[in-house]
């Protein structure tokens, strides 16, 4: 008798994690949005299969996710707090420095882990053509769940399963990737005053270019390079293949006055 109340609890047991495992039948990488997630993303004049923008600050343990609404426009749909990223302010430059990376990163389905050992996870596409043209290294650097990290940026479980959910439903959607903005805090003009002597000012003020053009355009910008150092929304402007090569003279960074008019601001026209 005690031998069959044993297997039994061994079965309930078994047959409880294994829902646990499953979330009520569907792997955790497939769980739907929440309802109220949907009518927020509602709310917003925006949808699940839209596309999708990722903004990540250091200093503040934040994580943005932003979508567009029917006019192109993109709207903050959510801040998370990030349990923790390694390292410090700036980016990372090689194989083993324990630094979270910074700078600009497309993600594509591939990129996304459904079994990674940390919850679920997604990579964040570094290094990239920039950054492997200045030599720098590192491997499997995500952002996922679990709490924990070493080079990566982690969510709790709870976090990355929302998180993970609307990158699918974007790919779903049609989307070929979705955009992965990486910065040590917010780019203000306050924030780079107080990091005034930091050596990583130059690239800083390069990000600071990029994160412009959203407030400006209500868009994220479109992303190349060459001389070295990041250019946006370079249009039809043709850069060089080695992002080390001399930028061409109608690729420098765009005024106000320009990322307004691109935004449509009256005031510019």
């Amino acid at each position: 008798m005690r031998k069959s109340t044993a297997l039994l609890t061994v079965l309930l047991l078994t047959f409880v994690l294994a829902g646990c495992s499953s979330l009520g039948g569907l792997t955790k990488d497939k769980q739907p949005l929440s309802a109220r997630t949907v009518s927020v993303l509602a709310a917003l004049d925006t949808t699940p299969a839209a596309p999708m923008l990722v903004r990540v600050f250091k200093e503040s343990s934040e994580l943005e996710v932003w979508k567009p609404d029917s006019r192109g426009s993109y709207r903050l749909f959510k801040t998370y707090a990030i349990c923790k990223w390694s390292g410090e302010l700036g980016p990372k430059v090689k194989e083993g420095d324990y630094q979270s990376p910074e700078g600009f990163y497309e993600v594509t389905p591939g990129m996304m882990n459904p079994k990674s050992s940390y919850y679920l996870s997604f990579n964040t596409g570094f290094p990239n053509r920039l950054d492997r043209a200045q030599g720098r290294t590192g491997t499997n650097l995500m952002i996922h769940g679990d709490c924990k990290s070493v080079g990566c940026y982690a969510m709790t479980d709870e976090q990355m399963k929302e998180i993970y959910a609307l990158a699918r439903e974007s790919f779903a959607g049609g989307n070929p990737s979705f955009k992965l903005e990486l910065y040590p805090f917010r780019m203000t003009e306050a924030n780079l005053t107080r990091h005034a002597t930091n050596p990583n000012m130059a690239f800083w003020r390069n990000l600071k270019e990029g994160y412009d053009v959203l407030a400006q355009t209500q868009r994220p910008a479109t992303v190349g390079s060459c001389g070295g150092r990041y250019v946006f929304n370079a249009g039809a402007t043709s850069l060089p293949d080695d992002p080390l090569g001399a930028c061409p003279a109608d690729a420098a960074a765009p005024t106000t006055a320009e990322l307004a008019v691109a935004a449509g601001n009256p005031a510019f026209s």
